[in-house]
């Protein structure tokens, strides 16, 4: 059962302040009880002794059971809270006044009795009680002579007599103002006690809240400060929060140092993008320029290769705007996808048919495994078309002539995998895991002819992502590369 903070603050409270009531009532029952005998004792210190003094039958040490029987019952009948025995030396008990069957024990200790006899200011003193096997009574006891040898005891039992007179003044000694004493000593123990739970149980709050302030000082960095080990323990809620805490900080941390990354990346992907930018503006307005100044001078030749110069820098000046807004629009997280079943066949021959002129001008094969493919997908058909668009576009650029480029189709019970192959330049091991990356240009793309945007990859990755598809990427330098990535099949 888990309890709250403050249940166990109450119980705890309750539970001290339980056993120190109880405590206190013990200890003043226990004062009180020992106050009550030792004023009835007291007063009846010297009862079995006038008794002995001033009655012939026991003054002449002369045993009589039937006469001290009779003596013993009207003594009973003058005070009923008195019980009257008559003991040998031996303390066996030979007269009393009372049915045998009342009679527990045939004898009792002495030893109290000569305890009382000899030492009469240390009360209470405590003796065997006749009709209890294990109790003990306060009594009064004298010795009975006969010719100056000893015949035995008068033994009486005290009982409840009414003794306010005498408790009056035994409850001012000094037994009872240390009573008094104790119970301030116990109030004052059950505050220090409730002081140091309390201290106890919010020492983790305090820490915790301790913490929080350094956390805020150091700008929520936490790899400045070494933060306490929280446990995830439902059953404490200081240490479910800490934990919490905890993990937030670390949330919070690496949210920032992502922004921080992002915003580098930012600044970077400005400053190169300016750069590609600028290059095709450059090339445009020099040629252009050119045109301009030389006017009717320039030969036909030239005047058309300067202007197919300029359409092919504003084409790329086009393409590198387009991507930048297709990525950007990506990133914001804000595409629509439109899901549908269709066959995957069909869309990949229209896709390769767009590309086969393309690749006949670099003698390059473009091909279709199988060649006849009937599986149907679920996807949204332009963004598969793009991702594949851009996949065998970069498979173009990067195989040589004479090369070959194969989009292999495989259907495994419910998804469709797609892998365009090729055998031109590959991809070393080093570039592998960046090549995804915006503006990441790759070893094997440094020495081409004709520059690209260098942003396809990455909203490839984008829309793959959008489809659940996860894009796989094999490669080896020299030997070509392989992108795979799976779809969701419809089974007819």
């Amino acid at each position: 059962m888990s309890l709250s903070l403050y249940q166990r603050l109450a119980l705890t409270v309750t539970g001290a302040f339980i056993v120190v009531a109880y405590l206190l009532f013990w200890w003043s029952s226990s004062l009180a009880e020992q106050a009550k005998h030792q004023a009835e004792q007291q007063l009846h210190l010297a009862l079995a002794e006038h008794l002995a003094n001033d009655n012939p039958l026991l003054q002449d040490g002369v045993y009589n059971k039937s006469a001290l029987e009779n003596l013993f019952h009207t003594l009973m009948v003058l005070g009923p809270a008195f019980e009257f025995y008559f003991l040998d030396s031996s303390g066996n008990i030979l007269t009393y006044s009372a049915d045998k069957d009342k009679i527990k024990r045939q004898s009792v200790e002495l030893a109290p009795l000569v305890t009382l006899i000899d030492s009469p200011e240390q009360l209470p003193v405590y003796g065997d009680d006749p009709r209890s096997i294990t109790g003990k009574k306060i009594f009064s006891a004298a010795p009975i002579y006969n010719q100056g040898n000893l015949q035995g005891y008068l033994y009486v039992i005290i009982g409840g007599e009414i003794y306010d007179s005498v408790f009056a003044r035994v409850k001012t000694n000094q037994q009872l103002v240390q009573h008094g004493f104790i119970i301030i000593a116990a109030f004052v123990l059950v505050l220090i006690l409730l002081l140091v739970l309390l201290r106890y149980f919010t020492k983790p709050i305090r820490q915790l809240v301790s913490e929080m302030e350094l956390v805020k000082s150091h700008q929520f960095d936490s790899t400045q400060i070494n933060l306490s080990h929280w446990q995830a323990n439902k059953k404490n809620e200081i240490q479910l929060l800490g934990h919490t805490f905890a993990e937030m900080v670390t949330k919070i941390n690496e949210q920032l140092m992502q922004l921080t990354d992002n915003e580098r990346i930012r600044k970077e992907l400005l400053a190169q993008l300016s750069h590609d930018l600028r290059t095709p503006l450059a090339a445009m307005q020099g040629y252009v320029e050119t045109i301009a100044i030389k006017g009717d001078s320039l030969s036909v030749e030239d005047r058309d290769a300067y202007l197919k110069t300029v359409l092919r820098n504003g084409k790329q000046l086009k393409l590198l705007i387009d991507q930048i807004f297709e990525l950007a629009h990506l990133e914001d997280g804000q595409v629509s996808v439109n899901l549908e079943t269709f066959p995957i066949g069909e869309l990949i021959y229209d896709i390769v048919a767009k590309f086969a002129l393309k690749a006949s001008e670099k003698n390059i094969k473009l091909s279709l495994n199988p060649a006849q493919c009937g599986y149907l997908v679920y996807s949204d058909i332009a963004k598969l078309e793009r991702i594949l668009s851009n996949l065998i576009d970069n498979a173009l650029r990067h195989t040589p002539a004479d090369g070959e480029i194969t989009i292999d189709i495989q259907n495994d019970n419910d998804r469709v995998t797609i892998a365009v192959i090729d055998n031109g330049t590959g991809i070393s091991q080093e570039d592998l895991s960046y090549i995804f990356d915006a503006r990441y240009r790759a070893s094997n793309a440094k020495g081409e002819k004709h520059k690209h945007a260098g942003l396809g990859l990455a909203i490839t990755k984008k829309l793959t992502s959008l489809l659940n598809a996860n894009m796989k990427v094999t490669s080896e330098l020299g030997k070509g590369s392989c992108f795979a990535f799976s779809l969701k099949a419809v089974v007819v």
